[in-house]
């Protein structure tokens, strides 16, 4: 097993100069003890947090959790091999001079704090897990928008190694979204079982249960301050998410900064609670994006060969292969991303969870699918149209597995989790949603099956007619998944879960881009692939 290290750093000249900036009256004796580096993280978040970075655009209820959950560090890992993999020191004593500078320091804070910070941590006391997964929805919405053709017909493919290039990478497809909520999700779950470990093996008090002259700006969560999970949450989603935003890295940065700041200002944690949380935090995101640089999706978009091959594959079946129907024709959406690494199944398993062929292109079931659409699509009804639109889930929102998160919010505040069962919450939905869109990726691509309105161009779509093969249908199997998880999670939810995910699926049908045997095998497959990560909560030692 390898282990990460929390390493002390910066000067004594930076510190003094940031607490000049401050204007913090620290005895220059304290300059030389270990513990300043502390104050040189409260002086950092302090500098780096003053500005205005809100934009919620969500309201959630401020809380009390039933449970702290205080054996959370012994919860099975997914990816770490265990919380110790990321060593941390001890935090000074209670006593130690340079601790009580810091409950100074949270003092002077509070006496001066000004309404933008006081807005700041009423923003953050609804929990960091919460507003964080708020934070990455607004991302993929705003960074979904296919790429406009060149001039010649062709399409600028978005570059990771030069993401300000037109078009800005990422290009936030489902699939891509699908992997970043669950990459997000995963290390900040990982990030705060470490962070939990630590907490109990080391018991520090709460700057306010510590120091009456501190209030408790924040609810009381009741767990130890040392390493402060504010921080951990702070550290690990500013890595991940600029690992895959990279051209919003100074909004990611200021949240991160606010979020550690409204911490400290809310008696909830000192300077060296912050910078031991925040070093977790980062030592895991580390973990977590060795990961992903090689878990195949930098393959996914295949090429041209690949995409001939295809075709030619299915012609040679006696089928009709799909083709894009937009104009000019565009690439194929990652036709290789049926072979990304996914989190609780093995390649096998994706083979064996795949569907049996669709019907097929000249058959008379195929002529039947056909009909069944058209008809839907000549007699929709005001409600299947809206049912259509709530649904769409194309350029401007957080995608289908964006969706099922916003769908678990209320039930995630309304069961009163503590802030690591919300993260659990969160990383198994969205690994159930990844290897949900792994499997539907590869049957699509091993099928190659065409969409109702290229086998009959008299189907006049209702909703945007997405850029990849129909079968099966990617709605289905994400919303089957995450209903299957959050039916797990939240029994009392599960018919509603269901439901919803029945309508999702029957969305596609009315919009008139999907055949009923995409539908069914969907949310077929989509429920058999979420059963995998229901396996893994149910021995997870969180029950």
């Amino acid at each position: 097993m390898t282990t990460t290290m929390i390493p002390k750093k910066k000067t004594k000249r930076t510190i003094l100069k940031l607490l000049r900036l401050l204007k913090l009256r620290t005895p220059l004796s304290l300059l030389k003890r270990p513990e300043m580096s502390a104050l040189l993280g409260l002086a950092l978040v302090a500098l780096a947090g003053c500005g205005k970075t809100i934009r919620s655009t969500e309201t959630l209820t401020l809380y009390s959790a039933v449970s702290a959950d205080a054996k959370a560090g012994t919860w099975s890992m997914i990816v770490l091999t265990g919380p110790t993999q990321v060593a941390l020191a001890a935090p000074a004593l209670a006593s130690d001079p340079g601790y009580q500078a810091e409950l100074v320091a949270i003092e002077s804070a509070q006496a001066a704090i000004t309404p933008d910070q006081q807005a700041a941590v009423q923003y953050w006391a609804a929990g960091g897990a919460l507003r964080w997964n708020e934070e990455l929805r607004q991302l993929v919405a705003r960074q979904d928008l296919p790429p406009s053709p060149n001039a010649d017909g062709s399409y600028p493919a978005p570059n990771a190694a030069n993401p300000f290039a037109n078009p800005q990478f990422p290009f936030s497809n489902p699939p891509y979204a699908a992997r970043a909520y669950s990459y997000v999700s995963v290390a900040q779950y990982e990030a705060l079982k470490v962070a939990w470990y630590y907490k109990y093996q080391y018991n520090r008090a709460a700057p306010f249960k510590s120091d009456s002259k501190i209030k408790a700006l924040m609810p009381d969560n009741q767990v130890p301050s040392f390493p402060s999970e504010d921080a951990v949450e702070a550290g690990v989603n500013a890595v991940m998410l600029k690992l895959l935003f990279p051209t919003n890295a100074t909004e990611i940065d200021a949240l991160a900064a606010q979020q550690q700041q409204a911490a400290m200002i809310a008696g909830r944690a000192t300077a060296s609670d912050i910078a031991a949380g925040l070093s977790i935090g980062q030592a895991v995101a580390a973990i977590l994006s060795a990961r992903a640089a090689t878990d195949g999706f930098k393959a996914a978009s295949g090429n041209s060969a690949i995409w001939s091959q295809l075709a030619a594959t299915a012609t040679a079946k006696g089928e009709v292969p799909w083709i894009s129907q937009d104009g000019p024709p565009r690439p194929p959406m990652l036709p290789l991303f049926g072979a990304v690494k996914t989190w609780m199944m093995q390649p096998s398993d994706i083979i064996n969870e795949r569907p049996a062929p669709p019907p097929g292109t000249h058959s008379l079931a195929m002529s039947g699918e056909l009909g069944e659409v058209r008809n839907a699509v000549n007699n929709i009804s005001s409600d299947q149209l809206a049912t259509v639109y709530k649904w769409a889930d194309g350029v401007s929102t957080p995608t289908p597995p964006g969706h099922w998160d916003f769908i678990a919010v209320p039930y995630i505040t309304g069961a009163l989790m503590s802030e690591v069962r919300v993260a659990r919450t969160f990383a198994l939905l969205n690994m159930a949603l990844h290897d949900a869109g792994v499997a539907c990726w590869d049957a699509k691509y091993l099928y190659f099956n065409p969409r109702p309105s290229q086998l009959d161009p008299s189907i006049k779509t209702w909703t945007g007619l997405p850029n990849f093969p129909a079968y099966v249908s990617g709605h289905s199997d994400f919303s089957a998944a995450a209903a299957d998880v959050l039916g797990y999670l939240f029994p009392s939810g599960a018919s509603y879960f269901d439901s919803q995910a029945k309508e999702a699926a029957m969305s596609r049908l009315y919009g008139g881009i999907h055949y009923p045997s995409d539908i069914s095998a969907g949310l077929t497959q989509g429920k058999r692939v979420g059963e995998y990560t229901v396996r893994f909560a149910r021995t997870d030692g969180a029950n």
